[in-house]
């Protein structure tokens, strides 16, 4: 029986980036380990993939002393477990994982990419984390990122030889779950408990953002165009998603409008994440990076339209005026434009929402994106043999 070892930073990840991956390896006869940091998804997450787990209690921000002593956990993790494959995913979890994986010798190292943090980074901080980058990259056997705008920007920054780079299937960390994402399996009560967080108002316009808030989200962008725009008495801005001022705070005004204007409702986050899409008029995703986002490809499949910023990621699943509508990155008075003509063109913005869902129906489907990434790793075993 091989033996896989899938590893994140936080436990949040292998729950929402990774969900069902886990369960369906082991299903296809692999052992499997799960590796995060600690964390309140970790009891739910071993009872749904059906797969053990174990805790590395990385951080998610630069600390030297604390990350070579989780590399020294990591390192000894492997050497007692000798796993077939380690597969990494998220840029701590990665750096660490690839390294600890090679020194302990583990012949099969592959890393996905789902966006690379120094793309957005301040010039303090992004020497080293594109040093990170390549660190991880050279250790890795495999380096997969999540779409095709990625796999170019890694290779034009050479950040890896292009015979370590692959992408898996059309794109994507893990699909999309359609029997989720699909307005025919919704929940009455589901959908009541998500009308009644928001109250809207007759006829009001419901713009949903969906995503961690912080300022690399696009949260500040998208809280000044809704404000200023001239559909702001005739629309609710709702925001699903935890602030994490300590790693990414935005500005304090915006948090204060967040939290006080009566047309801006936050939840935090939710499970039920498809009930909210289906109760809105459309999904704006603001974020300045991006790997291959989820929240598009769910959006997509729940047939809501989508407004987003024309960035490494987006751009791989939204085509401008074809399947959604596009805005430069920060621009938020062209962010501001865009909620006025959605908010007047509603026929036209669905008809290209219904043009995205054939697409990603057609191509993102999880339970083939799960069989793709199986035979890339039985094409590893294989290779090894």
């Amino acid at each position: 029986m091989p033996k896989l070892i899938r590893i994140t930073t936080v436990p949040i990840s292998l729950k929402l980036l990774l969900s069902g991956q886990m369960k369906f390896m082991k299903d296809a006869g692999w052992e499997v380990l799960m590796v995060s940091a600690d964390g309140r998804e970790i009891q739910e997450i071993t009872k749904k993939e059906e797969s053990p787990h174990h805790i590395i209690p990385f951080t998610r921000s630069i600390t030297p002393f604390w990350d070579l002593y989780c590399l020294w956990l990591l390192f000894k993790l492997f050497r007692k477990e000798k796993p077939d494959i380690v597969h990494t995913h998220t840029p701590k979890a990665g750096l660490l994982g690839m390294i600890a994986a090679k020194f302990a010798g583990v012949k099969i190292r592959i890393h996905t990419v789902a966006g690379m943090p120094y793309m957005a980074a301040d010039k303090n901080k992004k020497s080293l984390l594109m040093k990170a980058e390549k660190w991880t990259f050279s250790y890795a056997t495999e380096v997969w990122p999540n779409s095709e705008s990625l796999q170019k920007f890694i290779l034009s920054e050479k950040l890896v030889d292009s015979s370590k780079v692959r992408i898996v299937g059309s794109g994507s960390s893990n699909g999309v779950d359609l029997n989720v994402f699909n307005r025919q399996s919704l929940k009455e009560n589901h959908l009541v408990a998500a009308t009644m967080r928001i109250l809207p108002g007759e006829n009001e316009f419901i713009i949903l953002g969906v995503g961690r808030l912080v300022k690399d989200k696009g949260i500040e962008d998208l809280v000044k165009a809704f404000l200023s725009s001239k559909i702001v008495n005739k629309s609710k801005l709702v925001l699903l998603g935890s602030f994490e001022q300590d790693l990414d705070p935005i500005d304090d005004q915006i948090l204060r409008q967040i939290q006080d204007h009566p047309k801006i409702i936050q939840i935090e986050w939710t499970d039920h994440v498809s009930h909210y899409m289906a109760i809105s008029d459309i999904l704006v995703h603001a974020s300045h990076r991006e790997g291959f986002p989820n929240v598009l490809l769910e959006a997509a499949a729940m047939q809501l339209p989508i407004i987003c910023s024309n960035i490494i990621g987006n751009k791989d699943i939204v085509n401008d005026r074809k399947s959604g509508l596009m805005f430069p990155v920060g621009k938020t008075d062209v962010i501001k434009d865009a909620l006025e003509f959605a908010f007047v063109k509603r026929e036209f913005m669905q008809g290209l929402a219904d043009n995205l869902y054939h697409e990603v129906i057609a191509k993102y489907d999880r339970k083939i994106m799960h069989q793709n990434i199986l035979k890339q790793y039985y094409r590893h075993l294989e290779g090894e043999a």
